[in-house]
């Protein structure tokens, strides 16, 4: 009879445990989607022009054209991202998403620092 009693305690636990998992991957999730979201409404925002300037090492600078180019695609990787995470349990994919996010955004910056101001035709 002891045997039957362990096992199920144990299954019991697996169960709570996969239920505990399941709880604070989900708050994970959705804590992940809304600072995606953040993102998302500010890379929008440059993205059409609606901010017309940011600030740079505290350096005002007109967004390009050019730059506005880039924030919608990193714009469209975040919603990429987003659904993503929706969508997925793996973690090691939300985490490399989350890298190539980063570095498509460093990738931005980076060209508003290197980005000559006051040139082009229109």
């Amino acid at each position: 009879m002891p045997k039957k009693s362990r096992k199920l305690m144990i299954t019991r636990r697996i169960a709570e445990l996969r239920k505990e998992f399941q709880i604070n991957t989900q708050e994970l999730r959705s804590k992940t989607i809304q600072s995606l979201q953040e993102l998302f409404h500010i890379a929008t925002s440059l993205a059409r022009g609606e901010t017309k300037t940011q600030t740079e090492e505290g350096v005002t600078e007109k967004v390009t054209l050019k730059q506005r180019q880039m924030w919608a695609r990193v714009a469209a990787y975040i919603a990429q991202t987003i659904n993503s995470i929706s969508n997925a349990l793996d973690e090691r994919q939300i985490d490399e998403d989350l890298a190539k996010l980063e570095a498509l955004i460093n990738e931005a910056a980076a060209k508003t620092k290197t980005s000559p101001t006051g040139t082009g035709a229109g």
